[in-house]
This record gives structure tokens, C-alpha cells and sequence, in this order.
């Protein structure tokens, strides 16, 4: 039985005039190894993806104000409720904290994850 070692890809996306959710889902397809030929799913493929241009994604008004984050510590009284407007603002045109949020969750939770969203560079 021969195995081969094939070069870890790496991808670029360039986030301008984009959606959220459409970046998001190219960037966890590639990181997940989905875009190769190999894909096999409990095996890590090594690719890495760089994100430009986080700043200029197209976020619409309607969606500043109306997605809401939402977050709960397990405490009573520990339910924390975040318009995506306000975290924009709280991170100081955070785009790429919202961008490496919806990625992160377009991911399957195992442990794979962790190894793939340190391959994830994002810049704006």
C-alpha cells in the first residue's frame, strides 16, 4: 500500500463587494479540502486560505440591524444578545472577527477544526 504526500493548496479570495455568507462558505470549502480531488472527510488536508479585502464586504443596512449574535454562559441571567451593527462597531470595523465567525461555525465541530482556522488568514 503506497501512499502519496500531495502539496498543501493554498487558496485567495478576494472578500470585495462580497456577501458574508458567500466567502464564508468558499473559505470553509477550501479549508475543509472540499475544492480537492482527494477529499476525504476525517482527514485534515492541509490547505490554507487568505482572505483580502475583508473591509470592503457588502454588508447591507437591513442585516446591520436585524442578525443578531447570540451567546449564553450557563449562568442564569447570562444570555448575551449582539447586533452584528454593534460588534462591527465594539471591534472597530471588525469585519474580519464577523468574517472568521461565520467560517468557524460553517465548519463541522470535531477536532479538525482547530488545526484548519489556524491555516485562515484574513486581511483587509
Amino acid at each position: 500500500m503506497t501512499t502519496d504526500t500531495k502539496a498543501a493548496q493554498t487558496y485567495t479570495i478576494n472578500a470585495a463587494g462580497m456577501k458574508i455568507g458567500r466567502v464564508a462558505s468558499d473559505a470553509a470549502k477550501a479549508l475543509m479540502g472540499k475544492k480537492s480531488a482527494q477529499y476525504v472527510p476525517h482527514i485534515d488536508s492541509g490547505a490554507s486560505v487568505t482572505i483580502t479585502n475583508a473591509a470592503k464586504l457588502h454588508i447591507t443596512e437591513k442585516k446591520r440591524v436585524q442578525k443578531i449574535y447570540t451567546h449564553y454562559s450557563q449562568y442564569p441571567g447570562g444570555l448575551k444578545n449582539e447586533s452584528l451593527g454593534n460588534l462591527l462597531k465594539r471591534k472597530g470595523q471588525g469585519h474580519a472577527a464577523v468574517l472568521r465567525r461565520a467560517i468557524e461555525r460553517m465548519m463541522p465541530r470535531n477536532t479538525l477544526r482547530v488545526a484548519r482556522m489556524k491555516r485562515l488568514k484574513i486581511t483587509d
